[in-house]
């Protein structure tokens, strides 16, 4: 729970803060109708005969309501920024999922038939899906020819974040794209419970080449757990890029020196879904395809029940600000300008 300390008080969205430009902008906006107002009555009547003219008249009492104007926005944007002093620790009942995300991280997965890449968008992919969370563990694992591993399952969406940001093919140390190896890799990190309440994502934009893929599915389906699949790239595809010692871009060519074009293939991507009782969606068909199926399917699996989880129960305390910003408005509101004259004639 991000939080920003303020004046003794944690402000939960400190991003409201900006409001408080509205404030300041009020008080600048009074100083100069004041100000006008000043030069106006200065033209209207001559200083000696002010007095005679404009008895009833405070300018104190002007300035006051524009102070006490400006103030009001200035608590108001305080209480919506989510004041809160103190926090209780309560022991809650929750129910999540354990969900190991495989990474296809082969050379391939730098066309640029998706924007930017398929890489890239990979993980863009699976940081939405990080911030979706509600009590899930997510794990990461990155694989090409073999799989290695990014991150265990964990709740700590900051950390997640910053090592999927690491994720590239400069870490593989073999070629290829070893769906089986990366599944087998995903299934030993789960710890055997049930299945009911763990899931396998793949994102990858290769065919099963090793032919291992299938048996590690129906593995899956044997142990009750699911595996989606998003396809990574398009059936038109793009040329491979890489990078010489000198910084210069070519494409990856075959052994008749014609340039490579990798497309996706999506016909065992779908039979892997579909034995471990999963769903495959390509990038193509969806903005967010992940997030898409996280929501749509992942998210009405059977959660576990979390044993012993705690959270922090804030104590709003945005109705102290509220009610000052209440009490300015209703004093600038009963103020008057023009005083009543001695005596309680008309002014």
């Amino acid at each position: 729970m991000g939080a920003l300390a303020f004046l003794g008080v944690d402000l939960l969205r400190p991003g409201q803060l900006a409001w408080l430009g509205a404030a300041l902008a009020l008080a600048l906006l009074g100083a100069r109708a004041l100000h006008r107002r000043r030069l106006e009555r200065e033209a209207l009547v001559a200083a000696r005969h002010k007095q005679r003219f404009l008895p009833s008249f405070s300018k104190s009492i002007a300035a006051a309501r524009v102070g006490f104007a400006a103030l009001a926005a200035l608590f108001l944007a305080l209480a919506v920024a989510g004041p809160v002093r103190g926090y209780t620790e309560k022991s809650v009942a929750r129910r999540g999922l354990d969900l190991v995300v495989c990474i296809d991280t082969s050379r391939s997965m730098l066309v640029r038939d998706l924007r930017p890449d398929r890489l890239t968008r990979a993980k863009r992919e699976v940081a939405g899906l990080v911030e979706r969370m509600h009590g899930d563990r997510i794990a990461l694992v990155a694989f090409a020819g073999e799989s290695r591993d990014v991150s265990p399952l964990t709740h700590d969406r900051t950390t997640l974040r910053a090592l999927l940001e690491r994720v590239d093919p400069s870490e593989n140390t073999k070629g290829g794209t070893d769906l089986g190896a990366a599944m087998n890799h995903a299934l030993a990190l789960f710890d055997g419970r049930s299945g009911s309440h763990e899931a396998i994502v793949l994102l990858t934009d290769g065919e099963d080449l090793e032919d291992k893929g299938l048996d590690a599915a129906k593995l899956a389906a044997e142990r009750g757990i699911r595996v989606y699949v998003v396809g990574m790239g398009t059936e038109s595809g793009g040329k491979i890029p890489q990078v010489d010692a000198n910084g210069r871009e070519s494409f990856v060519v075959d052994e008749d020196g014609r340039e490579v074009v990798s497309s996706l293939r999506d016909g065992s991507l779908r039979e892997i879904a579909r034995a471990a009782g999963g769903e495959y969606i390509s990038a193509g068909q969806s903005a967010v395809p992940l997030e898409e199926l996280y929501e749509q399917r992942i998210n009405r699996l059977e959660g576990r029940e979390l044993e012993g989880a705690l959270e922090s129960v804030p104590h709003d305390r945005y109705q102290w600000f509220g009610a000052l910003a209440l009490a300015c408005m209703v004093i600038e509101g009963t103020l008057r300008e023009r005083r009543k004259p001695r005596g309680g004639g008309r002014a």
